[in-house]
């Protein structure tokens, strides 16, 4: 063998050796183990999410006058509510107003004219904040099952195969229609303790600020809570219900045309008949309260005015008022 090749051959198999050496001691080392997560690092609990209402709420804050702003108690929860005194030495009473669904304290339809035009007619008004309504946010999920296509020639076995099939699919539908309902169920009542419990603080509010009589008025959703509350807990503290175009939430039971007929106080049935719904629920309300000799049930009907909402509000304020104090305003 040549001397050159002699002299390059030991470097040769230098460089095949050093590169395999390294590799079997990087794998031989183990990889360092992940530091544990330090306390700042490890997720927080979820805080529970703010209802609309509060945040609704917690807006309308910024723009109300703080000395209208009341923060009530109902168990564990704090609310807004809205209080203007009577503008009069001596107030005929206070009338507790209760939102519909979607609505605040200071709702441009109905809720914000009323009680802001109340005190002058020698009424003191004060309006709450109603919680979310977990009733209507459990919405049923219908599962519908296609139907087997039809094939051009079954036989007598097909078709008994098949029919063991179609029931049990039917029962099933019904076993999870029956769980739905009465977790609607559960959770409206859970709804209703709830509201229930504010009024409750919006009564007692009303009591400490010497308020001889209490009326409680209801808008929309509003109105069945009202009607519903004073159908079943019959709290004498108040003596008059007024309802503006009430409406039974969907998943409430029963409904409206059942409970008017249970009270045992005066109440008016304010309504708009240019709408076909409304003015058939008003019309089965009044028939039901017709069954009963005792009944104190009245209706007022109103013409809805799209075109001018200004006009339509001071429509609505007259009727209720007049109402509450028909020797002073003419109907």
């Amino acid at each position: 063998m040549p001397p050159v090749y002699r002299l390059a051959l030991p470097a040769l198999c230098l460089s095949l050796i050093l590169p395999c050496a390294f590799s079997v001691e990087a794998a031989a080392t183990p990889a360092p183990a992940p530091a544990e997560k330090t306390a700042e690092e490890k997720p927080a609990d979820r805080q529970p999410l703010i209802e609309r209402s509060q945040e609704e709420a917690s807006a309308l804050e910024r723009k109300i006058p703080v000395q209208e702003q009341q923060q009530l108690q109902a168990g564990a929860d704090t609310f807004l509510a809205l209080w203007k005194p009577a503008n009069s030495a001596e107030p005929k009473g206070a009338v507790i107003i209760i939102p519909g669904a979607g609505e605040t304290v200071d709702w441009p339809q109905a809720i914000g004219p009323l009680r802001r035009t109340l005190p002058d007619v020698e009424w003191s008004s004060l309006s709450i904040t109603l919680p979310d309504l977990q009733s209507d946010a459990i919405a049923p999920r219908v599962v519908e099952v296609a139907p087997a296509p039809k094939a051009a020639n079954t036989d007598t076995k097909d078709s008994t195969t098949a029919a063991p099939i179609e029931q049990a699919a039917g029962g099933e539908a019904e076993v999870a229609d029956k769980v739905v309902a009465e977790t609607t169920e559960e959770q409206t009542k859970a709804d209703a303790e709830r509201i229930f419990a504010r009024i409750d603080a919006a009564v007692a509010y009303a009591e400490s600020q010497s308020a001889r009589r209490i009326v409680i008025l209801g808008h929309g959703t509003g109105a069945y809570w009202a009607t519903r509350y004073l159908s079943e807990k019959q709290p004498s503290q108040v003596e008059k219900l007024v309802m503006v175009a009430a409406q039974t939430p969907v998943t409430a039971k029963p409904g409206l045309a059942e409970l008017t007929p249970t009270l045992k106080l005066p109440a008016a049935d304010i309504f708009y008949k240019d709408k076909p719904l409304d003015r058939n629920a008003a019309l089965e309300r009044l028939q039901a309260s017709k069954r009963l000799k005792s009944s104190a049930f009245s209706q007022v009907s109103l013409k809805a005015l799209p075109g001018d909402t200004k006009a339509e509000q001071e429509q609505l304020v007259r009727r209720v008022r007049g109402w509450l104090s028909p020797q002073n305003v003419a109907n």
